[in-house]
């Protein structure tokens, strides 16, 4: 009974960890969103898609306009947006977007993590290429007929859609054409979970299960740093 009362506690707290790294996310996206457009989310797209995102995070809503409001404060947190790019083992391309407001102490810890992973940070532009930028947009589905979708969206910059596991909408847009997307859901009424910039590899590196397992660990090591928002990387 002490046994699995254990593994219960573990697993509660590993998603309490996810939840608040979620939040710490979202609120930094927040702070940079309102520091770029201002605090007034009918006039901010960014701060809206912010807001979307944090609802799908299950951000509670005075957290929420809490951030808003310490993003506008005196007291604020200026956040700068640098993507970073490495090697895992085995050659796997990763890329890191952090936002932080100390980047001499955000390379030291990313080049501790690659160094203590097995892999090595590198110089901008070293993997870049490997990766194509879109905005990612998971939309509610009630129903709609995909390839009408499809050709309603077309003209809006839409590059790929299709379902996940969950039965959800997705839709993949050109970075350039993110905003447009964005607009054009908006106006057809469509219901959006969630929106997301990401970074989709152009080849894939396929590795044993052993080794994939070195780069997950890596991965996962970045990911829990503070100053990172998210970590692509192209293992298959």
């Amino acid at each position: 009974m002490g046994r699995i009362f254990e593994v219960r506690k573990s697993t509660m707290f590993a998603r309490w960890d996810r939840m608040a790294k979620a939040f710490t996310r979202v609120g930094k996206e927040i702070a940079i969103a309102v520091k770029n457009g201002g605090p007034d989310p009918d006039n901010n797209p960014a701060l809206r898609r912010c807001i979307l995102n944090a609802k799908s995070a299950n951000m509670p809503k005075d957290r929420v306009e809490a951030a808003i409001k310490r993003a506008m404060g005196k007291d604020k947190t200026d956040y700068e947006e640098v993507v970073y790019e490495g090697y895992a083992p085995h050659g796997v391309a990763v890329m890191i977007d952090t936002a932080t407001d100390n980047t001499t102490r955000t390379v030291a810890n990313l080049r501790m993590h690659f160094t203590k992973g097995g892999g090595s940070l590198g110089n901008s532009g070293s993997v870049g290429f490997l990766f194509n930028r879109v905005g990612e947009f998971k939309v509610k589905n009630a129903g709609q007929d995909l390839e009408e979708l499809e050709l309603e969206l077309i003209d809006f910059g839409l590059e790929e859609i299709g379902e996940d596991s969950e039965g959800n909408i997705i839709i993949r847009a050109a970075f350039s054409e993110f905003g447009n997307m964005a607009k054009a859901l908006e106006d057809k009424g469509l219901e959006v979970i969630s929106s997301e910039l990401k970074r989709i590899p152009t080849t894939t590196v396929e590795l044993s299960e052993e080794q994939a397992k070195e780069v997950l660990e890596l991965v996962d090591r970045l990911e829990q740093d503070d100053d990172v928002q998210q970590v692509f990387y192209n293992l298959k």
